[in-house]
Parts: C-alpha cells; structure tokens; sequence
C-alpha cells in the first residue's frame, strides 16, 4: 500500500472480531481510501516531471508532519529509550522508502510502479514470519512465487515505448521493489512501538526523522539538479503529503475500528485498479496482454499470500 505511514494491523495479525455487517458508509470509506491511495504513483510520476526524486520526497514530509503533529497534539511524549527505535524507523521507512518509490516511479511508467508497489504486503508476510515466527503455509508460498513471477511479466510487458515519462527501466522496477521491501519493513517493526505509544504519535515521530534525515541529501540534490517548482509540483505534493500520508492514515484507522481487518485489507485489491486506470489516462501507458497477464498473477498471489489461516486469535490493538 502506499500510505506510508499506515498502521500494519491488517498484515500482521488477524482481529477476533465477530462477523458484522458493513454499512454503505464504510463502504464508501474503503472505496474513497482506494482510489487515494491508488492514485499515489500516477500523482508522484506527475510532481517528478519537474522536481527531483529526493526535493519531491522532502516536499511531501514538508507538508504532512506539521499535520500529523497537529493531530497528535497532547500524545506525543515518549519515553527517551524509544527515541533510537522511532528514529531507525523513520529513517528505514520515511527517509528510504519513499526515496526509493521516488526513484522507483521515475524509471517506471506509472502503471508498472503502481502494481509493483501493490506487492508491499507479500513483503509484510516475509517480515511477519522472520519477525513474530509466523508460520507460512503452503498456500502462502505459492502466493508469493506467483507474485514474484507476476512482477517479472510487469516488468517486461509494460508498453515502455511510448515516452521518457512512461519507460520501465530495470532500475527503476529493482528501485521500486527496494521500495516496497523498506516500508515493509517499517510496518512490521513499528508493530510493538505502535502499540505501545498509538498509531498516530509514533507515526508523527517517524515522520520527523525521516524528514530530518532526508532534508540534507534535498539540499544536495538542488544544488546539483535542474529544477521548476511548478503549480503542478506543489499540487501533486500536497496531495501526497495530505491526502495520502494524513487523510488516509485516519481514513484507514476509522475503517479498522468497523470492520474486520481481514475485509479492510481488500482495499489493497482495488488500489491498482484504479491506479493504472488513472496511468493509461494520465500518460498513455500502453497495457499489453503480458502486462495484463503479471497484474493477474500478482493480485492472484497477493490474495494467496495474505490470506487468513487461523492459528489462534491474537489482537492488535490500534491506539490513535
């Protein structure tokens, strides 16, 4: 997914909760939450035209950290001890992550970064089963080599000869997965740091950190890179900074709170959907049978792999 600053429940542990019905609303919410998110890639691919990958980044984080602390207002003290972990990562998931998907998206067509970076909770599976000795099924292990097998057809069927804007490179589909592995990463092991200190106050501190660290290596870049702040520029961080990385952090927290988060993570099915539907329109991006053929395996291998084998209850809880 790409609300960075997402909280992991969905990924790491099944909710005991019994079954419910789902209102229009939440219906709505999760609809409104895909099309945000999914639309992620295209809106960074368009805010890449004229700024470079790490000043893009550090627009973003501009925008969204005064906000998550506005949010956070009265929640925010931790305990000094927890300061290295906060910072590690938000460094890991902040200042690399969101690098690497900038990067990433630049040597991919849009579409290409969309369905790759749809590959994120396969990667929170590997992590899952390092990190809290989670068994993987058998049924999870197919998942994840289709997946895996879907990205290479990505990679290779993208309609890559349409324009600089809309190449796939073989760096920038490894930038991506680099992406994708690094914020992975970062849900899984702010697990415990979440649940500790809430979702929201670890996420502002995150936040800062990964902005700390990456405001030196922006400043490096303009000196050394040509570049425009365009309108478009700032609409398309803005809309990162707030849509994506605020509004859908609250957005995805007051869906967890309704539903199960088994039904919640259906959110990740649709986020492509509309991403490359928002690519081919934006950019022109070319969707061969071979590229359709590798969004089928991957989103075939994403239900495969996060699906739910249960193993005995075991509750996150989300605090905001």
């Amino acid at each position: 997914m790409n609300g960075t600053l997402m909280t992991q429940t969905s990924a790491t542990a099944a909710l005991a909760r019994p079954a419910t019905l789902i209102s229009s609303r939440t219906v709505g919410a999760m609809l409104v939450l895909a099309v945000m998110w999914g639309l992620s890639i295209p809106v960074t691919k368009l805010g890449l035209e004229t700024i470079p990958p790490l000043m893009f980044t550090a627009m973003r984080f501009l925008v969204a950290v005064p906000l998550l602390f506005l949010l956070s207002a009265g929640k925010c003290r931790v305990p000094l001890s927890a300061i290295p972990g906060i910072v590690a990562l938000g460094v890991m998931g902040i200042t690399f992550g969101n690098v690497a998907q900038s990067f990433g998206v630049r040597g991919t067509s849009a579409s290409v970064g969309t369905i790759i970076s749809a590959t994120i909770p396969i990667f929170i599976v590997i992590f899952a089963a390092i990190r809290f000795k989670q068994t993987v099924a058998g049924k999870h292990w197919v998942g994840l080599i289709a997946a895996f097998g879907g990205i290479a057809l990505v990679a290779v069927g993208s309609g890559s000869d349409v324009d600089d804007l809309s190449q796939t490179t073989i760096s920038g589909v490894a930038w991506m997965l680099v992406s994708a592995i690094a914020i992975a990463f970062y849900y899984i092991w702010s697990a415990e740091l979440t649940e500790r200190y809430g979702t929201l106050p670890v996420a502002a501190w995150n936040a800062l950190a990964g902005l700390v660290a990456i405001l030196p290596l922006a400043g490096w870049e303009m000196a050394h890179s040509s570049f425009q702040v365009t309108g478009q520029a700032l609409w398309t961080a803005a809309y990162l900074g707030v849509m994506v990385t605020v509004a859908g952090l609250l957005l995805w927290l007051y869906i967890l709170r309704v539903v199960p988060a088994r039904v919640a993570a259906s959110v990740q099915y649709l986020q492509p959907v509309f991403g490359i539907t928002a690519a081919s329109f934006l950019f022109g991006d070319a969707l061969s049978l071979t590229f359709a053929a590798g969004v089928a395996l991957i989103l075939s291998g994403l239900a495969l792999a996060v699906s739910h084998t249960r193993t005995g209850p075991r509750k996150v809880v989300t605090r905001q």
